[in-house]
């Protein structure tokens, strides 16, 4: 069975681009199951599959944080990553169908879990917010809040990989050159959810800009208003859709041994332990000529 990936809530699982790509597992949060039946769930996981990588977003609640540790800890077992991903919720989604499409590939474990890191770098999130007054996840200087009150105001913000925000026009047009985000230099799919917004500029506009090949809507996850600091917006994501080329980029880097859990991993630090990768040892100094040999004098 391939490695199991795994999130802590089921609007994070986005459909499966094909019928290769296995779902997630979801391991429910405090508030929907004792500690007890997270132990027999996670446990249930490892049997299954022999080894477990779950994706801890750093704005989960932290009990949930904490209940994902202290399973792991009951368990004592080295078979369960806890991957600490610092994305917004739709782009968390698609990091997550990413790793799913790989996990069925012949990697082993721990190059699935430290390719996370890698794919993150690839995925362009952001938002079209009706407010920035609360957004404290990008920079946002004074004009912007000030704008932010604005009844017509709508804000095109992208979160990863660089930030970046612009104002655009009341209507459907943007003012300047600069208001579309910058897009990737690759092939991606785009993939968006309405929140309280209704507009059809990442559809209508920025799909067209960014040269997509493909876009689909999806419901937004819960966590989207809290992480924009708004529920008037439209969240999107562009990721590379293609499992040959998702395949390709993880084989092209080199793999390690982690010298604390001998887990493969790519990258410099293990998905599973958090080990860094060991740093290459510095070359010895320079020979000098022993003191018992040197001249002094004819």
């Amino acid at each position: 069975m391939p490695t199991a990936i795994a999130v802590t809530s089921t609007d994070l699982v986005l459909p499966a681009p094909d019928r290769h790509t296995p779902g997630a597992a979801v391991l429910h949060p405090p508030d929907q199951l004792d500690l007890e039946g997270a132990l027999a769930e996670t446990s249930a996981l490892l049997e299954r599959h022999g080894h477990l990588v779950a994706i801890v977003p750093n704005w989960l609640p932290p009990t949930t944080v904490q209940r994902l540790h202290t399973v792991r800890a009951i368990l004592e077992t080295d078979r369960i990553a806890l991957l600490g991903i610092d994305l917004p919720p739709l782009a968390t989604a698609l990091l997550v169908r990413q790793l799913r499409q790989l996990s069925v590939c012949d990697f082993s474990p721990g190059v699935i879990a430290s390719a996370a890191r890698l794919l993150s770098h690839y995925i362009y999130a952001g938002a079209l917010l009706g407010s920035v007054a609360r957004l404290d996840r990008v920079p946002v200087g004074l004009k912007a809040h000030a704008r932010s009150w604005s009844p017509n105001a709508q804000f095109a913000v992208l979160a990863h990989p660089t930030p970046h925000l612009a104002r655009l026009g009341g209507g459907s047009g943007a003012h300047g050159p600069g208001a579309l985000p910058p897009g990737p230099a690759f092939a991606t799919h785009l993939t968006f959810a309405r929140g309280q917004l209704a507009s059809e500029w990442v559809a209508a506009e920025l799909a067209p800009a960014w040269q997509v090949q493909g876009i689909m809507e999806n419901p937004l996850p819960a966590g989207s208003p809290g992480w924009w600091g708004t529920a008037k917006l439209v969240e999107f994501a562009a990721g590379i859709p293609d499992p040959s080329v998702l395949y390709q980029l993880v084989a092209s880097v080199r793999r390690e041994e982690c010298r604390w859990c001998g887990f493969e991993l790519i990258g410099d630090r293990c998905g599973f332990c958090a080990a860094p990768l060991a740093a290459p040892l510095a070359a010895p100094p320079p020979a000098t000529a022993p003191a018992s040999t040197a001249r002094f004098g004819p």
